[in-house]
């Protein structure tokens, strides 16, 4: 029987139950026959077929498929099914959710709140905000979440703590000293050449015998059965493995992490920069009086000052005991002296400015200021009168008039000179953005005041005050006019006094510190201490922050006063202030903040007076304490007197001159602002603070008859009072419904009950208009009043009024304008942190305690939600809602009367059963706004749910009963039509739908954890399948693919992600909808004999199953799968994303202590083995890590019939793939994804970028180090054999991708001077390898086919790079490189023994199939792989245990088959026997011990063993540097100690033939040491190459091996052309052993056919019959020996060829090579030879600057030299190198090698005189010499590439004069022509040749003389014929050669030889020969002039006719020289006169 699902499809049988779905559209219908067909046709398709439909149900990987109904599935499940660990991952732990109260950080010890009990309604609801705990929704696991504590690159560093190191050869042997050395060995390896004997019979000191073998491995000669072999092999692996594999990889991208939350801070008080001022002290010239200091700071540019007055007192006690009358006792907070100003706007701009008052005394200022200005301290003495007089006056004034002062003096600071003063840090390097309040305008960010150095200042000089410029106005213009340097400040005479301040930044928590409103703020440690004060800030531009404790402050500003018109004696004014309460003079309030030195709150207080003056202005600031509740009496008094002060008769001190008043409140709202009032002569009338001064009393009398005259200003800081008139008018409607008080008066209207609602409507969509700053600043209160209004709906005259909808409204403006004003502080994901912290501190559900007791829910929380609007009749919902009561658990009571529910029931609400409500039936413009921020909604609803579950104890009540049905809808419909504007907007407006996007997945996220999950899933596949159906007509599917990838992420970081996957129920596979599917599979299978089991295949395939249970890995897995898609859209991009996705959530599982035990890990696990079977398909894709000099081949060609149809199933392997696999050239058109790189017929799609491969890899990894190796074993079983070949391709790939790199590597990366190739080890061991890595770089770099283009700097590349740089910084410190190598060690390890640990699974599994010989091969060049790359000994020693094993198991895989893998194995084995690692060596040379005993027991010898290692050996000792012959001979010693003690061989010859072959091996050894000791001379290292490469004539194997060698130390060191010719050499063997097999006729006859690309070719005829029997097993049988390895060769050849630019060989060597292709009609690749043909060529012609090479002479001479001492060579350097250059690094080498002061250059070039050498030193000559050739030769070399290829004589000259000196005159001059010859023509296989033959010949004076005329005749005629021409080089030539000033010129040769005629006839002919020249010179330089004029401009005329001058002058001086004959020359030439040109006639001077 079927269950067929809700769409037809055929569901799986559940256990006992069927599944409510949700009923959702599902747009498809398949009936079960096409699924049949379509399974069918899957399951026989080719593994290649697209997987968009290959999934067993028939539902295709674009369909979501229907989830499992969550909630029945675990209803359905016993609860203690799954044994201990596990149970935990069955469902979410109980305690998932819990309420936190948090208690709010109050800063203050004091709450400082008001105490007093009648607080209106509005301060009540203040009071209560900001006393309240925070209430959070807390999910107690959520920090497991990815979102909450994500993996970063410290995170990861972290965890990578307590590391072992692991021990790396190429580590090691960086520093041979350092490594991990045996401790047991006396002598470490030959570095230096002294502790190595020099003789060639070093072999009979280093005797085998007489060496001490390493540790032998105690149970290797025992025979066990091999199953035990494995077990103990597995148990020993296992040991001391790390946990976490991700751990060890980078961290995941942080780009990509769209989960990444924070949580928001709670809520505090906004401080700017704070600024910590202290005032140490104040010292005038004179002291006679107290002097009071006033700080505050005012920024210029707004004009506005920015902080409150901080008042201090620095007066000494004599001072202060002058106002001893007035002075009540100080208190303690009046005693400051230091103050904390906050500044939020730094700005350049900002002055701290220090204003000076005294008591006030008869006289104006300036005569108050007169003394300080005139006396001097210095003076005392001589004042001493004056000053008692002054002191007198003081005290009397003191005395008298003590509670008043005056103006004194005033300076200022200009505070960025103190921040960032050259001597400090300049402080802008400190930008530490500091909240919300960044959005600085320009130039504000130079300044910063957290971070500069502190400083002491000393202000010297004050300015005095002047009585008509007090106000602020005033102060800011001299302030701007300070900042000028000709300020007109500086010419005033300064008030000289010394006030020293301390100006530092503030510390974090200061002591001893006094609010604003006096309270001590924490930590206060002793009240006793001197208090510092915090000084309010007034910010310079608007603070958006809201209030988070109670502040009630008043500043009083008195502005100015005119009194100008009033009559009598009102001169010295000053003004009382004082808030009263009622009109009594008693009801004056104490709360006037006193200032210094005083009482701490006062009843009035007085502005300073201005002498004589009627309109005095002001600068006072009064701060009051506004009480609690300010009511309709409240009013400030001001009091205006007139102060005498001099003390008359009869006269009061002050008398009252006027009166008025300020009422505080006004309809209920705080009056501030400016005012300008009227003031009454008369005493004030009763209940006059009922009206305003503005109204005119009958019977009054007022100053200039009620006009304005006194101007002040009121400014409230209130976090009671909110100061906006909308703001106003809606706090005190809701007051006034809550308290219900009507009717009431708003402004001028009186509201009755009946126009309230319309008045709070009204009011609601005015909140829009309010000003932001007041709006964000009590955004709480706002915000909780609209929630309180939709959840209780307010009554009134008994009817409920629904506001929801304006409320919502409301709501969806005022988060839009509180994001609007904190744009610049949102996070990532657009988030305003304000509103953020609102949701999870602030926000609760009105009327709830959270400190309920546990018992009946609080009648305010209802479940059941029954008035829904308008649009629903209430009493619809009645009698359903009596029925559910009644029924339903969720009701604590059952309902009484109907009346009473229904009151109680729509009363109350729950707020997100309302938003959901509204939110779906919104209009469009506040939908727009909500949508905007609709984060802040989702959140909201999640928390209004998270309380209703937690307050009203519902969490024990099944999920499916915890909301109403309704709800639920409504959810979905908005989730829907969220989703649909997702979709919608994708393409209009980007950056919204990004952030809609991740809105709506973290909100159904948020409530997996709250409601019914099956639901939510529901959900999430109806979003899924609107994404699908706008993906069909998309014009960019790539951007929706992402948003979706996004979503899946984000959903898929749920801290329960593992149990939301049901990982604990059995999948269940499908009812077989018939039999043939069954029989189908059957087929398919390699291994078992029944047909695979589809609940394992289920479970490895993205199947219906899989996706139905496993619902969110299913869908993460299904976007990974149609991301890696060949034809996905986007590709790259998407690839990242999902990989990125995967791998974060991996690393999340490894970080997660819930997973930590291996059976839980495992079970996670199985939530991706499907990543196995993807990755295995995408193979062809992913980067190609092995590409490069190594090249790998698809392992899988050789197992899979329906990729290329090359290999064949079973059977035998396809020999080029297997050449290839062993590191082979391959055979022409072999395969083409090998030759051609990443763009091949296989990678069809877009590549992986080699990031996203090798992270894809790492998860493959991680899944396979965890999954249950059970599962992967029967996996195995059942896979077929392409598919389990790329199996093997995928752990291929996964051991190149993975390894280490070395320290150097990543030195070298930091340092940024990248190597081009890879490093040079691994270089060298490729080429040895046969895989002769440089030409196969070298052919890839020519070739350039890759997609990146070129990639010789591939490491560079972001996207191409195989190393993620952790982090942008390049510079890395030492540790962090140290810890880098050491994670990359341990990962590299670890990747190798995953890989190693599947390779023994899968042998496991394929002991018994019939096709394991292929399989077996291809797991043995797995491991042959593993054992060639760079591994740790730890690796080593497991991975050499397992091929131990496999050989062992199956030696039939090595000796029988293919040579190649066997070459491979020794090669390897042979190469970590030379280890510096002892356990190394010890794990090899068993290993080698045991192949050999191997290949004796099959065949009675081991032939092809001793032919491979000797092979092997010859070749690893030549060219690896870092190879260790002293550990090698370990090694041999070690395996002759084995044969000795192998009993079980004993009888046998065994034992002797290993001695032999040690012996042998020695020998080889032995030679080479030499080699070892020249490591670091390049030449001699070739040299000895060479040689040892000329003893193996004989055996052309090792031949031909040794000069592979010397072409890869050639390319190595960029000799290019030598490793060419290395190559030709190497081919032209070949070719000879050819010649001898077969005579074919497009084959080389030999080497005779090579003479033309060199003449040094002809060595390699040595090898002849008498030599060569080719039936000789293991003779010339390497791979090279073909037709195939010819082609290899000659391809190498012309590759370098290329390389070195020597074009023209390159078309030798393909003469050759031509034939042999056509006879292969190998089309493919003569095309491609024809392509290269051209391009050489094409070079030819355009490339005219190629430079090939210098050539110097060297000579050696001293003992200290050896075999070198009086050797001549000609050296080849790279071109254009300078003498110096060569000269240097010879003998910087040198030196190095014999020490300082022995080394010595000769510095000529004449022949050294041994004799005169001082034998201690080593003398080296080194001379320039150029290629000679005779004339006839001159006819061949007709270009550029002939004159310097094939150059065997070179020349060099050297000037001398008779008497010793180099040069002199002109007719002593003489010069020595020296001619060398060398062995071989260059280029050849080494890059110094020595010189076999030389000749030297001297020329005459005069005969200097016609070579250097005729060399300047030869410019002259080069420079007048260059086309194009040059005329700067024709002038320069010309210059020299008629400039009148040459010295030793033209003329001067001319008048020395040709003045007179010699006596000696046989110079006539050279006297003639040189008036020829001068002739001929002549004739050049008219030409040249001649081109000159018709080059020159106008402007060079002049400098034109000057020449021509010269040359005038220059050929009338010469005529009468050249025109004298020689009547003897007409004579016929006897017979004694020598032919003085021809080369025989020279005086010769031989070697």
């Amino acid at each position: 029987m079927n269950f067929l699902g809700r769409s037809g499809v055929p569901r799986a049988p559940l256990p006992e139950l069927s599944c409510p779905q949700w009923p959702l559209p599902c747009p498809r219908r398949t009936v079960a026959a096409e699924v049949r067909k379509q399974v069918s046709r899957e399951r026989s398709g080719s593994p290649h077929s697209s997987r968009r439909s290959s999934s067993s149900l028939g539902v295709p990987l674009t369909e979501v498929i229907e989830p499992l109904d969550f909630e029945d599935v675990l209803l359905s499940r016993p609860p203690d099914a799954e044994p201990g660990p596990l149970r935990d991952l069955a469902e979410f732990p109980a305690d998932d959710l819990e309420l936190l109260l948090q208690p709010r950080e109050c800063r203050t010890t004091e709450p400082g709140i008001p105490e007093d009990g009648k607080l209106d309604a509005q301060v009540r609801a203040a009071v209560e905000m900001y006393t309240e705990d925070w209430i959070i929704a807390h999910r107690r696991y959520q920090h497991l979440s990815a979102a909450y504590s994500p993996i970063t690159t410290e995170t990861q560093r972290e965890r990578q703590k307590g590391l072992t190191r692991q021990v790396f050869e190429q580590d090691a042997s960086g520093d041979e000293r350092s490594g991990p050395e045996d401790s047991d060995d006396p002598r470490h390896s030959s570095g230096s050449p002294d502790d190595t004997p020099r003789s060639s019979g070093a072999s009979s000191i280093f005797d085998l015998r007489n060496l001490a073998a390493d540790s032998l491995l105690p149970s290797l000669l025992e025979r066990t059965a091999p199953e035990d072999v494995d077990r103990r092999n597995e148990a020993s692996r296992r040991q001391n493995r790390p946990r976490a594999l991700l751990a060890l990889y980078p961290a995941p991208d942080e780009d990509e992490a769209v989960e990444r939350c924070s949580r928001p801070e709670p809520p505090r008080e906004h401080f700017g920069q704070r600024i910590l001022v202290k005032c140490l002290s104040l010292k005038f010239e004179i002291e006679i009086e107290p002097i009071f200091g006033i700080l505050a700071l005012y920024d210029v540019r707004e004009k506005k000052k920015i902080s409150e007055n901080f008042y201090f007192d620095l007066n000494s006690d004599s001072m202060k005991g002058l106002l001893r009358a007035h002075g009540t006792h100080p208190a303690i907070s009046t005693l400051a002296r230091s103050a904390i100003f906050s500044v939020t706007y730094p700005s350049p701009d900002i002055f701290l400015v220090i204003k000076l008052e005294k008591v006030l005394q008869q006289g104006d200022i300036s005569e108050c200021c007169e003394p300080y200005m005139v006396m001097k301290e210095v003076d005392a003495a001589k004042n001493k009168e004056k000053l008692e007089k002054l002191r007198l006056a003081a005290e009397q004034f003191c005395t008298r008039l003590g509670r008043y002062r005056m103006p004194f003096a005033w300076t200022a600071v200009h505070l960025a000179n103190i921040v960032s003063a050259p001597s400090r840090r300049p402080a802008w390097t400190d930008r530490r953005r500091r909240g919300p309040q960044d959005r600085t305008s320009s130039g504000d960010d130079t300044c910063s005041f957290s971070g500069f150095r502190p400083a002491t200042l000393t202000v010297t000089n004050f300015f005095k005050q002047e009585a008509e410029r007090l106000s602020d106005e005033d102060l800011f213009k001299f302030l701007a006019d300070m900042r000028r340097p000709s300020s007109l400040l500086r010419r005033l005479r300064p008030v000289t006094a010394q006030l020293k301040i301390d100006i530092s930044p503030a510390p974090e928590n200061p002591h001893f510190c006094l609010s604003p409103e006096l309270l001590h703020v924490k930590p206060y440690p002793d009240p006793r201490g001197r208090p510092t004060k915090e000084i309010l800030e007034f910010p310079a531009r608007e603070v958006y922050a809201p209030h988070t404790s109670y502040r009630n402050l008043l500043y009083v500003y008195p502005h100015c006063l005119n009194f100008s018109s009033r009559q009598g004696s009102v001169r010295n004014l000053t003004v009382r202030v004082q808030y009263m309460a009622g009109e009594d003079p008693s009801q004056a309030l104490p709360v006037i903040f006193g200032k210094s030195s005083c009482s701490e709150f006062t009843r009035e207080a007085f502005t300073p007076v201005v002498y004589h003056s009627k309109s005095p202005e002001f600068y006072e600031e009064f701060k009051l304490r506004l009480p609690a509740c300010v009511t309709e009496n409240h009013h400030l008094l001001f009091t205006f007197y007139h102060v005498s002060c001099q003390p008359r008769p009869g006269t009061a001190l002050e008398t009252p001159v006027g009166f008025t008043w300020i009422p505080l409140l006004q309809h209920g709202c705080l009056r501030t602002g400016p005012f300008c009032l009227p003031v009454s002569v008369d005493q004030l009338p009763p209940s006059y603070s009922v009206l305003t001064p503005d109204v005119a009393l009958p019977g009054m009398r007022w100053v200039d008859g009620h006009k304005g005259v006194f101007s002040v200003e009121l400014t409230a800081v209130s976090s009671v009072h909110p100061q906006d008139p909308h703001l106003d008018k809606f706090f005190t409607l809701v007051h006034v419904l809550e308290e219900g008080a009507f009717p009431f008066r708003l402004k001028d209207t009186v509201l009755s009950e009946s126009t309230v609602e319309q008045e709070l409507r009204a009011s609601l969509a005015a909140l829009r208009l309010a000003s932001p700053e007041p709006l964000v600043a009590f955004s709480h209160h706002v915000l909780d009043k609209l929630v309180r209004l939709v959840v209780r709906p307010p009554i009134i005259g008994g009817q409920i009024v629904n506001l929801g909808r304006g409320a919502f409204e409301a709501m969806a403006h005022v988060v839009s304008l509180v994001h609007r004003s904190l744009e610049a502080a949102q996070d990532a994901r657009g988030h305003c942190p304000l509103l953020a912290a609102y949701v999870q501190y602030a926000f609760r559900l009105p009327g709830t305690e959270p400190s309920l007791p546990s018992g009946a829910p609080p009648v305010a929380v209802q479940p059941a939600t029954l008035a829904r609007g308008p649009g629903r009749p209430a009493s619809l919902y009645l009698a359903r809602s009596k029925s559910i009561s009644s029924s339903n658990p969720d009701l604590a009571v059952a309902p009484g009367s109907v009346d009473d529910e229904v009151s109680r029931i729509l009363a109350s609400k729950l707020l997100h059963e309302e938003l959901a409500l509204q939110w779906v039936v919104s209009g469009s413009t506040v939908r727009e706004a909500v949508l905007q921020h609709a984060w802040f909604f989702f959140q909201l609803m999640v928390k209004s749910m998270a309380l209703h579950l937690l307050l009203g104890q519902r969490l024990d009540t099944p999920r499916k009963l915890r909301f109403p049905g309704r709800f639920l809808d409504d959810i979905a419909a908005l989730v829907g039509s969220v989703g649909l504007e997702v979709i919608t907007r994708v393409y209009k407006d980007a950056e919204l739908a990004e952030r809609l996007n991740a809105s709506l997945a973290f909100f159904l996220s948020d409530l997996l954890s709250l409601v019914d999950r099956g639901f939510i899933f529901s959900l999430v596949r109806a979003h899924y399948k609107q994404v699908a159906t706008r993906l069909q007509s998309a014009p960019n599917p790539a951007l929706l693919l992402t948003l979706r990838m996004d979503f899946t992420r984000i959903l898929c970081s749920h801290e329960h992600y593992v149990t939301l996957n049901l990982p604990c129920c059995p999948l269940s596979p499908p009812a077989s909808p018939s039999p043939s599917v069954s029989s189908t599979t059957s087929q398919s299978s390699t291994f078992s004999s029944q047909a695979p089991d589809p609940k394992v295949t289920s479970m490895f395939e993205l199947s219906g199953p899989f996706r139905q249970q496993h619902f969110l890995a299913g869908l993460l897995l299904t976007e990974l799968a149609l991301a890696l898609e060949p034809e996905a859209e986007g590709a790259s991009l998407l690839h990242k994303k999902a990989i990125s996705a995967v791998h974060s959530l991996l690393c999340g599982h490894d970080a997660d202590p819930r997973y930590a035990e291996a059976a839980v890990k495992a079970r996670v696990a199985e939530l991706y083995l499907p990543l196995l079977s993807l990755s295995r398909d995408t193979l062809p894709r992913l980067h190609d890590f092995a590409e490069g000099p190594g090249q790998r081949s698809r392992l899988a060609s050789m197992l899979d019939s329906d990729t290329e149809g090359e290999g064949d199933i079973g059977g035998t392997i396809n020999p080029s793939v297997a050449m290839a696999i062993a590191g082979g050239p391959l055979a022409p058109g072999s395969r083409a994804s090998i030759s051609q790189g990443p763009v091949a017929a296989s990678r069809s799609g877009c590549p992986l970028s080699a990031e996203s491969s090798r992270t894809l890899l790492v998860c493959v990894l991680w899944v396979l180090k965890n999954a249950e190796p059970a599962l992967l074993q029967r996996w195995a079983a059942d896979l077929a054999l392409p598919q389990l070949g790329r199996l093997l391709d995928l752990l291929y790939l996964c051991l190149a991708a993975f390894e280490y790199k070395g320290k150097k590597a990543f030195e070298r990366i930091n340092s940024l001077t990248f190597k081009k190739s890879l490093d040079m080890k691994a270089r060298l061991e490729e080429a040895i390898l046969g895989t002769i890595g440089a030409r196969q770089e070298m052919v890839r770099r020519s070739r350039e086919r890759s997609p990146f283009g070129n990639q010789e700097n591939v490491r560079w590349r972001k996207s191409v790079t195989h190393w993620r740089q952790t982090s942008d910084r390049v510079d890395k410190t030492k540790d962090e490189m140290e810890h880098e190598a050491l994670v990359d060690g341990n990962l590299a390890t670890e990747a190798s023994l995953v890989v190693l640990d599947t390779l023994e699974i899968i042998v496991q599994t394929v002991m018994l199939s019939e096709a394991r010989e292929s399989i077996l091969g291809a797991v043995l060049k797995v491991v042959l792989y593993s054992l060639g790359s760079a591994q740790s000994a730890l690796f080593l020693q497991h991975g050499l245990a397992t091929q131990r094993a496999l050989v062992s198991k199956f030696p039939e895989l090595l000796f029988e088959e293919d040579t190649e893998l066997c070459a491979d194995l020794c090669l390897r084995l042979l190469r970590h026997c030379g280890s510096r690692v002892s356990t190394i060596r010890t794990h090899a040379s068993a290993s080698l011990y045991l192949l050999m005993r191997q290949n004796f027991e099959i065949g009675n010898n081991f032939a092809r063993v001793k032919m491979q290692v000797t092979m092997s050996l010859s070749s690893l000792v030549g060219t690896t540097q870092s190879f260790s012959e002293e550990h090698l001979r370990r090694s041999l010693k070690t395996i002759l100690t084995y044969a000795e003690e192998d009993v079980g061989l004993r009888d046998s010859t065994f034992a002797e033939q290993v001695q032999d072959l040690m012996f042998n091996l020695h020998m080889i050894l032995t030679d080479t040491v030499k080699m070892k000791e020249h490591q670091e001379d390049p030449e001699m290292l070739i040299d000895l190459m060479y040689r040892i490469a000329r003893g193996y004539q004989g055996s052309p194997d090792l031949r031909l091996t040794w000069l592979q060698n010397m072409a890869g130390k050639h390319a190595e060191l960029g000799n290019h052309a030598e490793a060419a010719q290395c190559m030709v050499h190497a081919a032209a063997l070949v070719a000879e052993y050819l010649a001898l097999l077969e005579d074919s006729r497009y084959l080389p006859v030999g080497c005779v056919s090579f003479q033309n690309i060199s003449s040094n070719v002809l060595e390699e005829s040595a090898i002849s019959d008498d030599i060569l029997s080719p039936d000789e097993e293991g003779f010339c049988s390497g791979k090279h020996f073909t037709e195939l390895g010819l082609v290899g060769l000659l391809e190498q050849a012309a590759a370098y060829f290329t390389m070195g630019g020597l074009y023209e060989a390159v078309n030798e060597v393909y003469k050759t090579l031509i034939p042999i292709l056509e006879a292969h009609r190998d089309y493919k690749k003569l095309a491609a030879v024809h392509g290269k043909l051209q391009e050489a060529f094409t070079k030819i012609m355009h490339q005219t600057q190629r430079v090939f090479g210098t050539y110097f002479r060297v000579g050696f001479y001293g003992a200290r030299f050896g075999d070198l001492d009086e050797q001549e060579f000609v050296y080849k350097e790279p071109s254009i190198t300078k003498l110096a250059e060569i000269s240097h690094r010879l003998e910087e080498f040198y030196t190095e090698r014999f020490g300082e002061d022995v080394v010595e250059i000769v510095k000529d070039s004449n022949p050294v005189d041994k004799t005169k050498l001082d034998p201690q030193k080593a003398y080296i000559q080194i001379t320039y010499v150029e290629p000679h050739f005779d004339t006839y030769e001159l006819k061949d070399r007709v270009t550029y590439f002939d004159r310097n290829y094939g150059l065997r004589t070179f020349l060099f000259c050297t000037p001398f004069t008779p008497d010793g000196r180099a040069h002199g005159e002109l007719p002593e001059q003489h010069k020595r022509k020296t001619l060398l010859s060398t062995d071989h023509a260059f280029p050849y296989i080494k890059t110094r040749i020595r010189v076999c033959h030389r000749e030297e010949t001297v020329l005459t004076p005069v005969e200097v003389a016609i070579e250097d005329m005729q060399k300047k005749t030869r410019e002259l005629a080069f420079a007048t014929e260059q086309d194009p021409p040059d005329a700067k080089m024709l002038q320069m030539v010309l210059q020299g050669s008629v400039g009148p000033t040459v010295n030793q010129g033209p003329l001067e040769v001319a008048q020395v030889f040709l003045a007179e005629i010699p006596e000696d006839p046989k110079l006539f002919r050279h006297h003639n020969k040189l008036r020829l020249c001068f002739k001929d010179f002549c004739k050049k330089c008219e030409d040249a002039l001649r081109k000159n004029k018709a080059l020159i401009g106008p402007d060079q005329k002049e400098y034109h006719r000057e020449l021509e001058r010269n040359y005038g002058r220059l050929r009338e001086a010469l005529q009468p020289l050249l025109t004298q004959r020689l009547p003897q020359l007409l004579a016929p030439t006897t017979a004694g006169l020598r032919n003085s040109l021809n080369r025989a006639s020279f005086r010769k001077a031989d070697l």
